[in-house]
């Protein structure tokens, strides 16, 4: 074995002795609340709350069938890149009509289609900031914010988590010729709220612009699921906002919403979207239909019902030696603490039936690893009390053992 791989042996052993190496899951069938997915023993059905898939929309019958009239009208590839020759009418027509969601919150509102929301964050980011840009970003930012940050080349600020009054103290200090406050506007790790309405008064304040990620509040915050400037009630030129369509909307991509001129920008600068085939004009026809439910009457009812799932989970757990986060999303996380305590919790559950993802570092602080429940509105109320009982269950084992410990 040359000495480069024997290197990269002894890294993932590493990973291992310290229980963070992790592990691809092979799910057969589409996605839902019940799934079929093989755990190294061999397929078998589970009780999901690991998917980002809020609304129940990724098996949806009619977004399906969107997707599959799509393909039969217009193909299943777009060819080329959208400057060249990949923008078709059915990605135009969803980009006006997500100006149109957002154009309440944006003054003259334009959108534009990636076909990640990782793309679209690394894009808009570093299209609208360079060297002469400082760059304020949040402290629990999610990856692919941090990446595009850095590979801009801009000035890096890290503020404390949602801590406004020290934003604000950087903000005055900073000399740059651009500023740009980059934040989520639903953490994904934790399930909280960025504070928006103080930081888009900050940026007012300190001629900034305000990058928000909207990965997990578009389709489920707001009037009619519109998001999270809805939610707050925001309205600003200063806005860029970046839709997931991957997570409520239950297809794939990402819209990047922001002032028109700021989008005529992009179209010239955004390197993921210059450089990356266009998506397929049958994903846009699903993201439609999708789109359609989410603003329509059916995504208020499935809205109300994920509000609900989440107070059910709240009201079920008893005291438990871990700390349940005070989320009113679909984000309900339980912090363990330790690495090896969190993969035992999360493979007593599966032991169970039921597949709860356990996240460690990186993706969290060390110390803080957590199991990440997440709810959707295709979970029946009967599974929330089924995973109310489980958790209780493991959590009375717990102190029991805390207990009986000299």
């Amino acid at each position: 074995m040359p000495p480069s791989l024997e290197e990269f042996e002894v890294a993932l052993r590493d990973l291992d002795a310290r229980h963070l190496r992790r592990v691809r899951r092979l799910v057969d069938g589409p996605w839902g609340p019940i799934v079929r997915a093989d755990f190294g023993a061999g397929p078998r059905e589970v009780l999901a709350f690991c998917s980002n898939d809020y609304l129940g929309l990724a098996s949806h019958p009619a977004v399906a069938a969107a997707l599959a009239r799509g393909a039969r009208e217009l193909g299943a590839g777009s060819g080329a890149s959208p400057l060249i020759s990949g923008h078709a009418r059915a990605h135009q027509e969803l980009e006006d009509r997500f100006a149109g969601v957002q154009s309440p919150h944006i003054p003259q509102c334009r959108s534009l289609l990636f076909a990640t929301g990782y793309l679209a964050n690394i894009g808009a980011i570093t299209a609208l900031a360079d060297e002469d840009t400082e760059i304020f970003s949040e402290q629990l930012n999610h990856a692919s914010l941090i990446d595009g940050v850095r590979l801009s080349g801009a000035r890096r600020s890290v503020y404390p988590h949602a801590d406004t009054a020290a934003l604000g103290e950087l903000l005055r200090a900073s000399t740059a010729q651009r500023r740009l406050i980059v934040t989520d506007a639903v953490f994904s790790m934790d399930g909280d709220l960025a504070p928006l309405p103080a930081l888009l008064a900050l940026a007012e304040e300190h001629d900034a612009i305000l990058f928000v990620d909207d990965a997990h509040g578009f389709g489920v915050l707001g009037e009619h699921g519109a998001g999270s400037l809805s939610h707050w009630r925001l309205r600003s030129e200063r806005l860029v906002l970046v839709g997931t369509l991957g997570k409520a909307l239950g297809v794939a991509g990402a819209f990047v919403a922001a002032h028109a001129t700021l989008v005529e920008w992009l179209v010239q600068r955004a390197r993921p979207y210059i450089f990356s085939t266009a998506p397929p004009a049958a994903l846009a026809v699903a993201l439609d239909a999708a789109l359609g439910i989410v603003l329509g009457a059916e995504g208020d009812t499935r809205r109300a019902r994920l509000a609900a799932h989440a107070r059910a989970l709240h009201a079920g757990l008893e005291a438990a030696p871990w700390r349940l986060l005070p989320s009113h999303t679909p984000i309900q996380p339980v912090v363990v603490g330790g690495n090896e305590e969190t993969m035992a919790l999360a493979a007593q559950l599966l032991a169970a039936g039921f597949w709860v993802p356990g996240i460690r570092p990186p993706t969290v602080p060390e110390g803080t690893s957590r199991l990440r429940i997440t709810l959707s509105a295709a979970h029946e109320d009967a599974h929330i009390a089924r995973l109310v009982r489980a958790l209780n269950a493991a959590a009375a084992a717990e102190r029991s053992r805390g207990a009986q410990a000299p």
